[in-house]
């Protein structure tokens, strides 16, 4: 993918379709979930979005240091940091808010559970300490306080990377195989539904293949063509056996704590896709989604308010008793794939206007001097 600074169609792409596929995949019965990537692979969305997390951070802090400084970055992340935290509880709170809908309406929805709504009833202080203190994470807002922990570690992280990429992958690595233990040592973290101890290594491996690209030429080599062969004979292996032998899905504790199968999975698909866009494939797509494109733009906007679509599909659908009916479950997922791409639409007019409205003060301020050149000075005092 593009190596210069700033921001990646590519990339903008990629994370767009993940923010879709993970609104749908939270539905239950949704038709579109079944070509999603946990359907023919050991891996889905999570670790894609956590992949690329780490990819735009590392391209994001280096834009922003190229323009104003590394002091720049480093105050950006920071702040970026507190609008994941803050995002969280926003998503915390609409999770409970859901629960509190679901809990009226008649039907048996386990989403009532999920969402911590019950816990929330007989213990609601208490709720709320737990949930700022990341003790208790509401359905679908989990991911959310693993990426603030990632955000803060960037402006330490990305000068390691430059100067010692292999001591830093070598780190990662250790912190990954001893992630159940260190979770176990920190206070509330091994209840967590990503183990952040884990899930650090592919936001590593994100932001180390930013940093440090894989040459053009050694991906047309014959090392890298090997690689690509294999990688093709481990996706392949993998979508045979998830698609005709493995029909459950793995136990949680695999994803919590990022199991090695998930990984392998990941980095051949990975791979392939990275072959993808070096042909020139993926920019293709992006230039003819640009709707798509949009989503990835505006990802925590459009990761918030895709669990509220999630769940407003997912409860309708069972309103209707529509489980069994494949048109409503597809016309369900219709439904929540207009309103991601609604959501990131709206949100690209606001930054729109937003951002023409400060152009307008520079720009009025230069109308005013240049119209004060031409005026006497007692008129200029008076206006």
């Amino acid at each position: 993918m593009n190596s210069s600074a700033g921001r990646s169609i590519e990339v903008d792409l990629l994370r767009g379709i993940v923010l879709i596929a993970i609104a749908i995949d939270h539905i239950s019965g949704s038709v579109l979930a079944q070509a999603t990537l946990h359907s023919y692979a050991y891996c889905d969305a999570a670790e894609v979005f956590v992949f690329l997390g780490g990819y735009a951070s590392a391209s994001g802090y280096a834009a922003i240091a190229a323009r104003q400084g590394e002091g720049a970055a480093r105050r950006r992340f920071l702040k970026r940091a507190w609008e994941i935290y803050r995002a969280y509880l926003l998503t915390a709170a609409l999770m409970l808010a859901c629960g509190a809908v679901i809990a009226s309406l008649p039907i048996a929805s386990p989403l009532v559970a999920q969402s911590d709504w019950p816990s929330f009833v007989h213990r609601p202080l208490q709720s709320i300490v737990e949930i700022a203190t990341l003790r208790r994470q509401p359905f679908l807002s989990a991911v959310l306080p693993m990426y603030t922990l990632y955000a803060l570690s960037v402006p330490v992280v990305i000068p390691l990377a430059r100067r010692m990429p292999v001591a830093l992958f070598g780190g990662s690595l250790a912190v990954w195989l001893g992630a159940s233990w260190l979770a176990a040592g920190v206070p509330g973290v091994a209840n967590w539904p990503f183990n952040p101890f884990a899930w650090q290594l592919v936001f590593m491996l994100g932001l180390l293949c930013r940093q440090h690209s894989v040459s053009t030429p050694m991906q047309t080599s014959n090392v890298g063509h090997a690689l690509t062969a294999a990688a093709f004979a481990v996706a392949l292996t993998f979508a045979f056996v998830k698609i005709c032998i493995d029909h459950h899905p793995s136990p949680g504790y695999m994803k919590q704590n990022l199991a090695s199968v998930r990984i392998v999975s990941f980095l051949a698909l990975a791979w392939l896709c990275a072959q993808a866009a070096r042909l020139g494939w993926v920019r293709t797509a992006a230039e003819r989604l640009a709707a798509v494109v949009t989503v990835g733009r505006h990802g925590l906007v459009c990761f918030v308010g895709g669990t509220v679509v999630s769940i407003v599909v997912d409860t309708g659908i069972r309103l209707a008793h529509a489980d069994t009916n494949g048109f409503a479950r597809l016309a369900g997922d219709v439904v929540a794939v207009t309103a991601v791409l609604m959501l990131a639409r709206i949100a690209a007019a606001r930054r729109a206007v937003g951002g023409g409205q400060r152009n307008l003060a520079p720009a009025a301020r230069l109308v005013r001097v240049a119209s004060d050149a031409g005026t006497p000075p007692r008129e200029r005092r008076q206006r």
